[in-house]
């Protein structure tokens, strides 16, 4: 299927072997060739290991301040002294995330192919980029240099980090467990996630905010080059760009194939993603400033919660990612889309919807119950790689892997940019509208949101996007009834 269109680093270290080996050699004896076997598999399993800690550790600078940042916008709500609206930096935190995502399409088909020799160069400068942004926005004075640093800089930063060591762990697990393998990554990214938002609340406290992003710059900085430099290895020479002499057919050989987008089922799955992602960026937001200013806990409570939001990613993602996997009770990737998006959808309108002042109990169980279902649903994407495979199989066409799963990310990060920009006027729209007459959430100015939240979040469902399995199960009831 995949032939020499679809490059893995699993075929890369094999081309590499036999460039050191080559098999024709007439010197040299089968034995050694058998006797290097185990040799070969233990170097490649450490590599394997190696990958897997350094895409785990690089979660931290990556992510951290993202998933972190409703701290600094409860922060801001109370010690604001900064020139311009305050209300900015509301799009912040989903901004970054956004530009993220959606950069990585074209930094996946960059280093895919062409580009592969300069993956460890442009994650390193990516470090640089990420690590000048967050220490210049720690001098800003007026919002828009938060939103231009923060936002849009380091978010760029993290990208160049993000694509070139996620290309490595894709196409290392390859041959198998590959949404384990971005389950258990996915995880790390929680645990950084639940972690990060009581360190920044510590030096936010002790030392404002900016010498909280100063420090913040030192630890991305540290995390990220002993990650890139001494853990994920560098591409083999066989992914490299072939030579000028040899431009024409090699050169074919490796451009990325595109024929996964003559296929419904790529849509369907990026459309789920869009709606899912910006419903999803919301609570991360607003949950902080929604604890303190409508429940009326304490500064710690409400830091609780967003670690709480996070936290229960840590089990989903890996438990998402062995569903994806599972051999013994298979499950289609649009089931496993449904159980978290519907799940979450339910959490936001039946918990958040329904708190109230001093509701800390319920709260809590909006937190746990949205991030584990909600926190979870990236880890499904290694099962809708899997589909659109087996899709590809089945047309005896070739696949990029490593690209797919950048168009996926940006299909979340058009996503995450929607729901940053919706957040603002809606919650506007709830403050103009003013209390409706129900002491719950519904009835605050944060209820737009927390409705945009849910029927988002059911929209990203793929089921409800696949026209064929609706009608399908449809007609269910009417069997049942002949029978």
């Amino acid at each position: 299927m995949a032939g020499l269109e679809s490059i893995s680093l699993r075929e890369s270290v094999r081309s590499d072997v036999g460039a050191r080996n080559p098999p024709h050699d007439p010197e040299r004896a089968t034995p050694s060739v058998d006797d290097a076997q185990p040799a070969r598999q233990l170097e490649m399993g450490r590599k394997r290991v190696c990958v897997l800690v350094g895409s785990a550790i690089l979660q931290l600078p990556i992510w951290g301040f993202a998933m972190s940042y409703g701290v600094l916008q409860e922060y801001y709500s109370g010690n604001w002294t900064l020139d311009g609206s305050q209300d900015v930096t509301g799009v912040i935190g989903t901004t970054s995330s956004g530009v993220m995502y959606l950069s990585m399409p074209f930094l996946f088909a960059l280093f895919t192919r062409r580009w592969a020799r300069w993956r460890q160069a442009a994650a390193l400068f990516g470090i640089f980029l990420t690590c000048i942004s967050f220490l210049v926005s720690s001098f800003s004075t007026h919002v828009w240099h938060l939103v231009a640093t923060q936002g849009v800089l380091a978010a760029l930063g993290c990208a160049l980090i993000y694509s070139p060591t996620t290309l490595s762990l894709g196409e290392w697990f390859h041959t198998g467990n590959r949404a384990v393998a971005y389950g258990i990554v996915l995880s790390c990214k929680n645990i950084v996630g639940s972690a990060c938002p009581f360190l920044l609340r510590v030096l936010l406290d002790r030392y404002g905010f900016r010498t909280a992003l100063r420090v913040w710059t030192a630890l991305a900085a540290g995390t990220s080059i002993l990650a890139v430099v001494f853990l994920v290895p560098t591409p083999p020479t066989s992914l490299l760009p072939p030579p000028p002499a040899s431009e024409g057919s090699a050169h074919r050989a490796r451009r990325i194939p595109w024929h996964f987008l003559k296929h419904r089922t790529f849509y369907t799955y990026s459309v789920a993603i869009v709606f899912q992602s910006s419903g999803y960026g919301i609570p991360q937001t607003y949950l902080n400033t929604y604890a303190h200013e409508v429940a009326l806990l304490s500064q710690t409570s409400a830091t609780l919660l967003l670690t709480l939001f996070n936290i229960p990613g840590i089990v989903s993602s890996s438990f998402f990612g062995y569903l994806s996997d599972n051999k013994r009770f298979p499950l289609s990737a649009t089931a496993v889309t449904s159980i978290s998006a519907v799940s979450s959808a339910l959490s936001a309108l039946l918990l958040w919807g329904l708190t109230s002042q001093g509701s800390m109990a319920l709260l809590v169980l909006f937190s746990v119950t949205f991030g584990f279902f909600a926190g979870g649903y990236s880890a499904t994407w290694g099962g809708v790689i899997n589909e659109l495979e087996r899709e590809a199989a089945r047309c005896n066409e070739a696949i990029d892997t490593g690209m797919l799963y950048g168009l996926l990310n940006g299909a979340r990060g058009i996503g995450y940019v929607s729901g940053g920009l919706a957040g603002v006027p809606l919650l506007k729209a709830g403050a103009l509208a003013g209390s409706v007459g129900t002491p719950f959430g519904y009835g605050t100015s944060y209820g737009p949101l927390i409705v945009f939240t849910g029927l988002s979040s059911v929209l990203g469902s793929a089921l409800l996007w696949r026209w064929d399995r609706l009608l399908h199960w449809s007609k269910l009831p009417s069997v049942f009834f002949i029978l």
